[in-house]
């Protein structure tokens, strides 16, 4: 159901096959269809000016005026991103009455000035602060695996992943603190990107952990992902060139990442790594002692706990009845942490970078699953705060490694069709964003085919 690659869509834009006119409204019916997930994957529709803006593009296209290879093309935007003229609420009842805002974010306007034509703002957990997606105040969206039962979509950018895998836009804007992009990307069976952290403005969106933010896109392939990050980046979104996975050292880790998963994860996991290995990539398995830190580190307070309090102390006096009760608990509880926990996590944080940046050194990529286990069921979350938070640790510990160690990383799909979605991540190094993106193409290739 979901649309087609970026560089097939340019391509029909090109040819004349179809216009950015037809590819929005059938955005928009499918966002419409009483059936589907729109209601519930969007908070905020721009319908008439997404209108005006295909209509522009076809005209500009006629004329020869293409500004970029996602010109004409529908995206989604994350709840949390300014577009101004309207109030950003992260997806949260809090910030309703605040004043519109003044400006686009910068990659809000980074997409504009690429031609992409923006649908909407997507449902997210409420001020990015969860791994699972669910938002008691503009209802959970359905994951596209078996949406009878009614899945988690994973979160933070919910809305975000299943406007994609529903063909409700051909990519998404996303935000990653903890694996936002890369959780609800790998629960929903399509890819997503997380770029090293700084590289892509976070300026104009409702922070979550300033130290650990960051914007990524999510999109049905490797290229897809890498064509919008250039585009937030403020890069010459150029084709990635894939590269052949032959020769390729991609690095294992022996413990944490590949523990407890479920059966369905280990398997996919597993096949996909030896369909590598005949492609001609060099698989090592390592000890990685160093991501057994983690964990100590961030037992006394965790970054998101202790910057999200900080930006929301004001809000949650005076409005932390509005919260969801959950989330609200969360934040308050950064209110008692000393600033020497504070600081000795952030030391702590850059020696363990330090080390962890040698001993993956030798290798052009470190290999995991995405997420420990296939989506669950909303109504098996349960409704105690003891049941969100065990199944929210265990959802965000895989992803939570990228970040805290400062790395890019990208998950793309890699279960058999039909079954539950698994995600297979690549890790790449600090900065390393373009020879990451690049081999990832080559192992989507080696893995699909195509």
């Amino acid at each position: 159901m979901s649309m087609k690659p970026l560089r097939e869509l340019a391509e029909d834009l090109a040819e004349g096959r179809t216009s950015s006119v037809a590819l929005t409204a059938e955005c928009f019916e499918r966002i419409e269809d009483p059936e589907g997930e729109g209601g519930r994957a969007f908070i905020r529709l721009f319908k008439d000016a997404a209108m005006d803006v295909a209509e522009a593009s076809d005209r500009a296209r006629s004329h020869g005026i293409v500004p970029s290879p996602l010109a004409g093309i529908p995206v989604s935007i994350k709840d949390l991103c300014d577009v101004r003229g309207y109030t950003t609420l992260a997806g949260s009842k809090a910030l309703a009455d605040r004043p519109p805002a003044e400006a686009d974010a910068p990659v809000v306007a980074r997409l504009r000035a690429a031609g992409a034509v923006i649908l909407g703002t997507t449902n997210m957990t409420e001020f990015a602060f969860g791994a699972l997606g669910l938002n008691p105040h503009f209802d959970t969206p359905r994951n596209p695996w078996d949406r009878a039962t009614g899945r988690i979509p994973g979160g933070s950018s919910s809305g975000a992943a299943v406007s994609v895998s529903d063909g409700m836009a051909a990519v998404a804007l996303g935000s990653d603190t903890a694996g936002s992009v890369r959780m609800p990307a790998g629960f929903c069976g399509i890819t997503g990107f997380k770029p090293t952290t700084g590289r892509i403005p976070i300026d104009g969106l409702v922070p979550l952990a300033a130290t650990l933010d960051s914007v990524g896109p999510l999109g049905n392939s490797v290229r897809c992902c890498a064509l919008v990050d250039a585009i937030f980046a403020g890069e010459a979104p150029e084709p990635v060139v894939p590269r052949p996975v032959e020769h390729a050292t991609i690095a294992v880790p022996g413990r944490l990442v590949c523990d407890d998963l479920d059966e369905a994860v280990a398997s996919g996991f597993e096949a996909a790594l030896s369909r590598l290995s005949a492609a001609g990539a060099r698989i090592v398995d390592i000890a990685f002692a160093e991501l057994d830190e983690i964990a100590p580190l961030n037992a006394a307070g965790t970054l998101p706990i202790m910057e999200g309090h900080a930006w929301h102390r004001e809000l949650l006096a005076e409005k932390g009845d509005l919260y969801d009760p959950v989330i609200v608990q969360r934040l308050r509880n950064g209110a008692g942490i000393p600033a020497h926990v504070y600081l000795d996590l952030l030391a702590g944080r850059r020696d363990l970078i330090a080390r962890a940046d040698a001993v993956t050194a030798p290798y052009d990529a470190v290999a995991m699953p995405t997420l420990a286990w296939v989506a669950p069921p909303i109504a098996a979350i349960g409704n105690s705060a003891e049941e969100w938070l065990a199944a929210n640790t265990r959802t965000l510990r895989n992803t939570f490694v990228g970040n805290f160690l400062d790395r890019c990383a990208v998950t793309m799909p890699c279960h058999e069709p039909g079954s539950g979605p698994v995600g297979l991540t690549l890790m790449g190094a600090r900065g390393g964003d373009a020879a990451l993106l690049s081999l990832a193409a080559g192992v989507e290739a080696a893995l699909t085919g195509r």
